[in-house]
């Protein structure tokens, strides 16, 4: 947290302890979006779970992108719509921020996550985090940076890209298009996700877009970069050869 705040000038809020699955959490709100930093608060509860499990291998491994998240609204539609298997769930969960306030959610998940495997969330809005006047502060919010910041979204290394938009586009009808031969983007509400071939040493990207004339600035989290931009430009590579 400390070091995107430096390196990207992104402010990390409090979070709190999700206790059932032994980690913890800090979150960079992007208006109703938001980065979440998690970390491991007992190892054994954390290998037990079916967050702290991914968390703590990435940790092994130097930390970087576990997994990704996408909000819905009528989880139980969503998954009833999906075809039989696809998640676990639904899911309750919550946490306590160092505050006492409760933020509660329930959620949808893969058999096994990873960044080419998110789950699906849906925000509890009369709990804390998600009421008006929260929200509306949030829209408000400006990082260090010198002004708001949003999510554009991110790049993930796939064996297959085609087969990892694919199915997240029959669960939940979202549009896909090919992005010349080596990837595919998947529009997710106004943001994307930009499923790429993966390479040698290749690691996941999300990019950000800040309101205010910035110079590009990249910082790492693991083998996975965060670079915030001024202005909103095309994720990826748009022909045949990447850059």
């Amino acid at each position: 947290a400390a070091e995107l705040g430096t390196k990207l000038g992104l402010a990390a809020g409090e979070g709190g302890r999700h206790e059932a699955l032994g980690t913890l959490n800090r979150l960079i709100w992007l208006g109703d979006s938001y980065l979440e930093l998690v970390g491991v608060s007992d190892r054994d509860l954390a290998r037990a779970s079916w967050l702290g499990r991914p968390v703590l291998d990435a940790l092994e491994r130097g930390g970087g992108l576990v997994t990704w998240a996408i909000a819905v609204v009528g989880l139980d539609d969503v998954m009833r719509w999906a075809p039989a298997g696809a998640w676990v769930g639904p899911i309750d969960g919550e946490r306590q921020r160092p505050d006492g306030a409760v933020v509660r959610w329930r959620l949808a998940r893969p058999e096994a996550l990873s960044p080419t495997s998110p789950f699906l969330i849906e925000h509890d809005e009369t709990a804390a985090e998600w009421t008006p006047a929260e929200r509306s502060a949030r829209a408000d919010e400006r990082h260090p940076v010198g002004g708001s910041v949003r999510l554009a979204g991110l790049e993930v290394p796939a064996a297959s890209p085609a087969a990892s938009a694919g199915r997240l586009r029959s669960m939940l009808a979202l549009h896909a298009e090919p992005v010349g031969r080596r990837a595919v983007r998947l529009r997710v509400g106004d943001q994307e996700c930009l499923f790429s071939v993966a390479e040698a040493a290749a690691s996941a990207t999300v990019d950000l877009v800040a309101d205010v004339n910035v110079r590009t600035r990249v910082a790492r989290v693991g083998d996975c970069a965060i670079r915030i931009r001024g202005r909103p430009e095309p994720i990826g590579y748009d022909d045949e050869t990447p850059p």
